[in-house]
C-alpha cells in the first residue's frame, strides 16, 4: 500500500492520526515538535524514526513526526501525528535508524495505522498514542518498551528532528536536518500545570535552561536506562506540559508508553 491516497483508505474515521505541530498549535502556541536547545547526537539511535507531514492548510510543506520501531515492522507514535480531520497529512513513509531527517537509514512504506481507541484532541490530548504497521520488517534494531516509567526525578533522554528557533507560524518552521537530543528527568505530577500529567501522561522537565522538544518533535521517543544500561522507550512527544507561551519554557507533557503495552501488544497481535 503506498501513497498518500492508499494511506488514507488504510485509515478509518477513529484511527486518524496527524502532525505534531498543528495539532498542538490549535490548542496552545507552545506545541511539541523538534528540540529547543537540545544537542548533536553522542550516539547512535537504531530505532529512531520520522514519519514526514505536511498541513497545506496551515501552510507547512515540509514537516515530520519522530516516533520509535519497538518491533521489526511497526513504530510507535503520537495519535495526533497521524490526524489528517485537524489537517495533517502523513506522506506515506517512515524512515528507520538515521541521524539525517531526508537520508541515511531504512525507508518504508505505511502499510496501516491504529490510534488508540480513546484519542481525542484537547488540551492535553487524551490516549495520544498510535501504532504504524510497516509495509515489511526491517533489520534497524527495535527498543525495549520500559515495564514501568522511572520515579519522578529518573534520569530521561528525549530526541527529534523538530524545529530549532521557536515560530507560531507553521509556514516559518524549519525543521533540523539532522537528530537532536535532549538530556531530562521524569518530573513530579506537580511540575506539569493542573491537570496535564496523571497516569498515562508524563510530565518532563529539561536538564539545562530554556529547552525542550517543539514543533516537529512530537511522537518521538522519551527513552532512560534499563537493564544494562541499555535504553528503553518510556515515551511519546505528546505536547506542552503546562500552559506557556513557548515550548522552550517547558515541561513537557509524553505518552506514558507502558501504561499501554497490553493494548500495544493486542494490536501488533490483531494486524500481524
Amino acid at each position: 500500500m503506498s501513497g498518500t491516497k492508499s494511506f488514507r483508505r488504510a485509515v478509518s474515521r477513529s484511527a486518524v492520526v496527524a502532525l505534531a505541530g498543528a495539532a498542538c498549535l490549535a490548542a496552545t502556541a507552545g506545541s511539541a515538535g523538534a528540540i529547543i536547545n537540545g544537542e548533536k547526537p553522542t550516539e547512535s539511535y537504531s530505532f529512531m524514526a520520522s514519519i514526514p507531514v505536511s498541513a497545506p492548510g496551515a501552510g507547512l510543506k515540509d514537516g515530520n513526526c519522530g516516533a520509535a520501531l519497538i518491533n521489526p515492522q511497526w513504530v510507535v507514535t503520537a495519535a495526533h501525528c497521524l490526524d489528517m480531520e485537524i489537517g495533517s497529512i502523513p506522506q506515506g513513509t517512515v524512515r528507520i535508524g538515521s541521524d539525517q531527517r531526508k537520508s541515511g537509514g531504512t525507508v518504508r512504506k505505511i502499510a496501516q495505522a491504529v490510534a488508540h481507541p480513546g484519542y481525542a484532541q484537547a488540551s492535553p490530548n487524551k490516549n495520544d498514542i498510535a501504532l504504524v504497521r510497516l509495509d515489511r520488517p526491517v533489520s534497524d534494531k527495535p527498543i525495549r518498551i520500559a515495564d514501568r516509567a522511572g520515579k519522578p526525578g529518573t534520569p530521561t533522554r528525549i530526541i527529534g528532528f523538530g524545529i530549532t528557533e521557536v515560530s507560531e507560524n507553521p509556514a516559518d518552521w524549519k525543521m533540523s536536518p539532522r537528530l537532536r537530543q535532549l538530556d531530562t528527568r521524569r518530573g513530579a505530577v506537580s511540575e506539569c500545570g493542573p491537570g496535564f500529567a496523571g497516569a498515562t501522561r508524563l510530565c518532563t522537565v529539561s536538564q539545562v535552561p530554556k529547552a525542550m522538544a517543539c514543533n516537529g518533535d512530537s511522537g518521538g521517543p522519551q527513552i532512560q536506562r534499563g537493564r544494562g544500561g541499555r535504553w528503553e522507550l518510556i515515551g511519546v512527544t505528546s505536547g506542552p506540559g503546562a500552559k506557556s507561551p513557548s515550548c522552550a519554557e517547558g515541561p513537557g507533557l509524553y505518552t506514558n508508553v507502558p501504561a499501554y503495552t497490553d493494548w500495544i501488544n493486542k494490536t501488533i497481535r490483531k494486524y500481524s
